[in-house]
């Protein structure tokens, strides 16, 4: 179905500190929800929130990554050669670091369009796209137009894994109230009837895989990547109140990487197929985004209702339509 492969298992995980060098990140909460009313959370706000988005490398050498425990919204795109990379979306709460930060792609521009003036995080851009960015409704800051002291690059790993930024040191991106009002997302923590109970997911791009593990005990869904745990570079395990899996289209971009490869791009506005993953349950759902300004829905496939999520951290997944 759609490239996903369903096998039911539990699998449990500890929480730990998450830090990074000398410099420790703040923790994101991963306690249960059930039962609790939608309270103040990363993912609960209101339209026009401050938000910062930071593009994440993905490849196994940029792994484990730094703060995106404090992320309200992690979207996972396909790049060049099949592979992915992750653009963490913050509003309420900054870590104290966030990375390895690596270059835009066209993608992130449409996607950005959702927010109110985002700042966008990252380390360069193809030259012929730089102009798209210099144009586009946002506040571009990569290192030569950031403050200074808020990238540096790390002794972990060689470059260009080791590029790490200070959301802090930002001037203007104070936290704002949450991104994921501001992205059209609606919120609750009673769990909506229908769906069906599911332990795990796969999504696959050509290169890369996602993977997502109920944990009943965490409520919450652990995640993999490329067959192996998600985790920061503390040891704790990346997980997610709900995951999204988005299905759009994907085509060649007219950009190229160094090596020559094809950039490809997503499109997120539109409509089409989701899967929304929430609270050990699987729900068929369509999403919808009518212009680049708007923010996408998403409602059930059966009945067209408005489709909420859990409170917490969301995983979008843009998975190309079959």
């Amino acid at each position: 179905m759609d490239g996903i492969r369903r096998r039911g298992f539990l699998a449990g995980c500890a929480a730990g500190l998450i830090a990074l060098a000398a410099v420790a990140c703040t923790g994101g909460g991963t306690g249960p929800d059930r039962g609790a009313s939608p309270s103040p959370s990363p993912s609960s706000g209101a339209p026009g929130a401050n938000v910062l988005a930071v593009k994440i490398d993905n490849v196994g050498a940029a792994r484990p990554q730094t703060g995106l425990q404090d992320a309200d919204i992690v979207y996972a795109e396909q790049v060049e050669g099949g592979l992915s990379r992750l653009m963490a979306v913050f509003g309420a709460d900054r870590p104290a670091v966030v990375g390895p930060v690596r270059s835009a792609r066209e993608t992130d521009l449409e996607l950005l369009r959702q927010f109110d003036r985002p700042t966008f995080a990252y380390s360069g851009a193809q030259h012929k796209l730089l102009p798209l960015i210099a144009a586009a409704p946002l506040r571009a800051v990569p290192p030569g137009k950031a403050a200074d002291g808020a990238y540096f690059r790390g002794g972990d790993r060689p470059p260009p894994h080791n590029l790490y930024l200070r959301p802090r040191k930002l001037a203007g991106t104070a936290g704002g109230s949450g991104a994921g009002a501001a992205a059209g997302f609606r919120f609750a923590a009673r769990v909506p009837a229908g769906g069906t109970p599911v332990t795990e997911e796969t999504v696959r791009f050509p290169a890369a895989r996602f993977g997502f593990v109920w944990s009943a005990r965490r409520h919450r869904w652990l995640v993999s990547m490329d067959g192996h745990p998600a985790t920061l570079t503390g040891g704790s395990r990346l997980a997610a109140a709900t995951v999204v899996v988005q299905y759009v289209d994907v085509e060649p971009s007219r950009f190229h990487d160094k090596l020559g490869s094809t950039t490809p791009l997503s499109h997120t506005v539109g409509s089409g197929r989701a899967l929304v993953l929430r609270d050990g349950r699987s729900f068929d759902a369509r999403w919808d985004r009518r212009a680049a300004t708007d923010g996408t829905t998403f409602t059930a496939a059966d009945t067209g209702k408005p489709l909420p999520f859990a409170p917490g951290q969301v995983w979008v997944v843009l998975a190309a339509k079959q």
